[in-house]
Formats: structure tokens, sequence, C-alpha cells
């Protein structure tokens, strides 16, 4: 049975946003284009219709999970725009956000697979990157641009890095606690 475009378009659609999810929840390695397939809802067979490769879904799925990272933040920046930074920040350090990956920060979940393993997801992290750096830096207070940019360079910095540190910990308390001691740093009284 043929399967019409809008079909093709809305599966290809699914399988990139399964992939997002389970590249950031398992790593690239940890999942296989069967599972990730069967995950979606579709065959095995399929995939190769849609993708010359997995390492080519890793680059859309990438894609894919900043764009929708960046579009969280800018809902942020338009909802309130005074507070966005410390509702970016509060949103970032939590368990919450520790403990599901899936819906997560991709560049802590997907970022050492791409650097590592999918290179051509590479250009979609810059852009990304440099994209968060400038929201950053458009809400930090007074200060020379230069001076902005660094501290929004450091603010990002010091969030995935958090971030990678209190999923790596096995001790729950030692996890909040690295993430509380960040987000003070962040966002003093």
């Amino acid at each position: 049975m043929k399967v019409s475009r809008e079909q093709t378009v809305l599966n290809r659609e699914r399988i990139v946003d399964v992939a997002a999810r389970l590249f950031r929840e398992k790593g690239y390695d940890g999942i296989g284009v069967a599972d990730l397939m069967k995950s979606a809802g579709l065959t095995h067979g399929g995939f190769y219709g849609h993708f010359a490769s997995k390492e080519d879904l890793m680059i859309e799925a990438c894609q894919h999970a900043l764009h929708k990272s960046l579009e969280g933040w800018r809902a942020k920046v338009a909802s309130d725009p005074q507070r966005a930074l410390p509702a970016i920040i509060e949103n970032y350090l939590t368990t919450r956000h520790r403990d599901q990956p899936g819906g997560g920060c991709p560049a802590v979940a997907m970022g050492v697979d791409a650097a590592r393993t999918s290179p051509g997801a590479r250009p979609a992290f810059t852009q990304a990157t440099q994209q968060q750096f400038a929201l950053l830096q458009d809400l930090l207070p007074d200060g020379a641009p230069e001076a902005r940019r660094q501290q929004a360079i450091a603010t990002f910095a010091a969030m995935v890095g958090a971030m990678v540190l209190a999923r790596s910990v096995d001790d729950e308390a030692l996890s909040a606690e690295i993430l509380d001691a960040v987000r003070a740093q962040l966002l003093p009284d």
C-alpha cells in the first residue's frame, strides 16, 4: 500500500521527534534504528526511505531539539521580558529537568554525541549556541556588549555544566546541591 505524501511528511516528523527524545534519553549509541522506528510506531524497513543513515537522523534530531529549546526560551522572553532571565535559569536548574533528559536541553544530552559521533550536527549546535548566547546577552542588565556577551557565555556554560554534573552523580543530595549552588551564583539576591 502506497503512503500519501502528507503521511510521509508526518511520519518523518514523528521519527525526528522521537529520535530527538530518545537520543537525549539514551545517547546516540544507546538506541538502534529498529527500536527507534518501533518507538515511532513505524517499521524498521521504512527508515531508509526517510534518511540515508542514522547520522543523518541525528543531525536532523539535533536541529529539531535545538529549535524547540530556543522556542521555549523565546516564549519566556515574550511572556515576561523583565523576568525572562531568572525564569530561564530557575527552570533549567531543576531536578525536574535533570530527571527528564528526553525533553531537556540538547546541549547537555546530545552535545557530546554530536561532537564525537555526528560531526555533521556541529553546525546546528554552533548556530543554536550563538542564538542562546545572544538571547541571554540581550536579557542581561547594563554593561558593554562585550562584557554582556562574556557573561552570557559564562551563564550558559555554568547551566550546562551544572546539569551534566547533576545527572552524572549517584547521590541525590549532591546532585541537588550542584543545581542549587549554580542557581545561587547565577541568581544572587
